[in-house]
Formats: C-alpha cells, structure tokens, sequence
C-alpha cells in the first residue's frame, strides 16, 4: 500500500512539472527570442557602424590627396561628404577643414560656426578642444575680449590637453583688448609653467620683454616670427589653426 501512494504522489507531482514546463516554455522562448534579436542587432549596429568609418576614412584621406595637390574644390567636396557621416573622429576633423576654408574666404561668422560643429560631433577632449580653440583665434580679432575668453577659459582648466595654448591666445586677446597687465600676468605663467614647452617659454619671456620695453604692440608680430622657427613644440597656436586651403591651380 506505501508503494501503492508513493507511485501516485510521484505521478502527481510530475504532472505538475509538466503543467509548470507548459506555461514557462512561452517565456523562456520568448526570452531566448529577445536575447538571439538583441544580439544580432548589436553585431549588426556594430558591422554598420565600422563600414561608416572605413567608409569615412578613405574619403577624409581623398581629400587630403586632393588638398595636398592643390584641388581645392574636390577636397570641400570630400570633406564636406565626410562631415555628414556618423565617424566622430572624421566628421569634427572634416568640419574642421570646411573651417579653413570659410577663414580663407572672409567668412568668419560660419568658420565659427564649422568649429562649434566639430567640438559638438568630436570623439574626445583632443579633437573636441582643437575645434574649440580654432574657434576661439578665429575670433581673436573681430570679437569682444569677454567672448574670447569664454571660449578659452574653459580649455585652460586641468586635463585639458591645449591649456598652454589656450593662455597663451587669452593673453594676445588681452593684448589687443588693451590689457596689458593682464597679458603680462599670462606670460609669466606661460614663461614659468613647468609643463611648458620651450617654444612657449621662449615666445612668453620674448613677449614680457617686449612688453616692459614699451612696445607691447609688436608682441604679436614677434611671436608670429617665433613660431616659424624650429621648436620642439608638438602643437602652437598658429599649428592648430593650420595653414588656410590654397586656391586651386589654374585648368
């Protein structure tokens, strides 16, 4: 008779078994259904994305070929296909040339406006504060001393890779503003700062001389003259600008 109740109790509960196996199937599919689309969609988001970048890559370096050789049109061409992409790296870095060519024709309104573009769509703090820096010396002449210095205050903050420079454009602004005792003050922290390079060092003592000498107004020149010179200096004010497109050659 215990044989005869423990066979039923066994046959019961696996009836439940089978029961609960019935209504938890479903889910368990339809989990595992979620899980293969999940996975497929991001094999295949990822596959998207990184034939968008080699598709960016060998336009942004098409355009460098034609830049380098004097095609002006078919590198904006290029460069501005390359802008609309979604690679970050190359869409800022192309923004960025678009840039150039808007300083290149007196356009200095939509080159700011380029350069708020690339530091938006930039992948990091090293491409994203060169735009912004670029932005800021192309206002350097024509804007208000406190507009620059929003723009740049920012990029002297630690961490920043371009903060030098970044003080180093604040104290010609003050310059220009007027402001000499607030250049000075910048100079000197260029002339003393121990993570600076020699070219700056060397720029910020000749502009403190310049400046305690009276002729403050020649400190732009002179730096200008600087920085032509061989340094060891991985980035200047006047490299992150770059040089401005050149016309086209003539058909």
């Amino acid at each position: 008779m215990t044989e005869f109740f423990e066979e039923v109790e066994e046959q019961l509960r696996s009836d439940r078994y089978r029961q609960f196996a019935r209504k938890a199937l479903p889910w368990l599919l339809g989990i595992a259904a979620v899980a293969l689309v999940a996975t497929l969609g991001y094999w295949g988001y990822d596959t998207w994305r990184g034939n968008k970048t080699a598709q960016a890559s060998q336009q942004y370096s098409d355009a460098m070929d034609a830049f380098t050789s004097g095609d002006a049109d078919k590198a904006r061409q290029l460069f501005t296909q390359v802008s609309q992409s979604d690679a970050a790296a190359y869409k800022s870095l192309a923004l960025m040339h678009l840039a150039a060519f808007a300083q290149r024709d007196k356009k200095t309104d939509e080159a700011v406006k380029l350069l708020d573009q690339a530091a938006a769509a930039a992948p990091d703090p090293v491409i994203g504060d060169v735009a912004r820096l670029k932005s800021a010396l192309a206002l350097l002449d024509t804007a208000p001393l406190k507009d620059v210095e929003g723009r740049l205050k920012p990029l002297m903050e630690d961490g920043h890779p371009y903060r030098l420079e970044a003080r180093e454009a604040l104290a010609f602004a003050k310059l220009r503003a007027g402001d000499i005792a607030g250049a000075r003050g910048d100079f000197v922290l260029l002339s003393q700062a121990l993570d600076a390079t020699q070219g700056v060092q060397t720029r910020a003592q000749a502009a403190i001389g310049l400046i305690d000498s009276g002729s403050a107004k020649a400190v732009p020149d002179v730096v200008k003259a600087a920085e032509a010179l061989p340094s060891p200096m991985t980035v200047t004010p006047g490299q992150i600008v770059g040089p401005q497109p050149q016309e086209a050659a003539p058909q």
